[in-house]
């Protein structure tokens, strides 16, 4: 079992905590060691100040066609942290636009009667296929899953003088499998990943079933929601049993392949993740 120490990258709207990954452009040495290669997923926490860009990201066929072969899509999905009042997300395309007409509405900066906004709340959970588009708005933190890629394509960035990505993005664009915003329904399964919530009132036991000790995939994080407590391991420091970690919200644990841990608390709820 291992604690995985953040990562903050600083971002012009507020900041991203990459609290698992293997990834180049911010790999945490310490998972990249436990893991022994490339995880293929990425898990951030996302504080918005300010909005973000309305972006889109390809699917692997996609970003392997324009970024290369190697290069995967992200599909990915948000766990509502915290929102200020009236707090508010892009989440996809209103109606059913062509390429066409998305790209002569950027022309036009005329994007925003076709971007679908929405109000959400701490505990809501959003599903966002590749190539949805979306952004995060101000006053949001979220918790974040996604495939282990870093291919963002801006199409729209509030007057912000960076680039933008119109072609590239336009030619990403989807719209499909869009799923209804509600509160996490305690599990969510898609080809990429699963996602448990799990409360602990007592203690709670973790094993990782998997026996495929040399496949990095395998690895299953657990992420704190909130509260705090204690974690007992068979793999704690020195290789004593008993508890060897104290835990609290926000932070991230990783267990490999036949590894099992107990979470103790009467007052937490964690999130079991796992690569499919």
């Amino acid at each position: 079992m291992k604690k995985l120490s953040a990562l903050k990258m600083d971002k012009v709207w507020g900041y991203e905590l990459w609290i698992a990954s293997t990834h180049p452009n911010g790999p945490q040495k310490e998972f990249v060691e436990f893991c022994g290669g490339p995880y293929p997923l990425l898990v951030k926490v996302i504080q918005a100040d300010q909005s973000l860009s309305v972006q889109v990201h390809p699917d692997d066929e996609t970003a392997a066609l324009l970024e290369g072969p190697g290069n995967v899509g992200k599909t990915e999905c948000w766990y509502v942290l915290s929102a200020k009042p009236g707090a508010k997300l892009v989440y996809g395309l209103n109606g059913n636009p062509s390429r066409e007409q998305v790209s002569a509405a950027i022309e036009q900066n005329a994007l925003d009667p076709l971007l679908n906004q929405a109000e959400v709340h701490a505990g809501d959970f959003v599903f966002i296929p590749s190539g949805t588009v979306h952004a995060i708005g101000a006053g949001l933190r979220l918790m974040e899953v996604q495939q282990s890629c870093d291919i963002t394509y801006r199409l729209y960035d509030w007057g912000r003088p960076r680039e933008l990505h119109v072609q590239k993005g336009v030619a990403s664009v989807k719209n499909e499998g869009l799923a209804k915003i509600a509160r996490f329904p305690g599990r969510f399964d898609c080809k990429y990943f699963s996602l448990e919530e799990i409360a602990v009132a007592g203690e709670a036991r973790f094993k990782n079933e998997s026996q495929a000790d040399k496949n990095p995939a395998a690895v299953q994080l657990v992420y704190v929601l909130e509260g705090s407590g204690t974690v007992e391991s068979q793999k704690c420091a020195g290789g004593a049993s008993g508890p060897c970690e104290q835990f609290s919200a926000e932070e991230i644990f990783a267990l490999a392949p036949g590894e099992e841990a107990v979470f103790k608390s009467q007052n937490a709820r964690v999130l079991k993740i796992s690569a499919n």
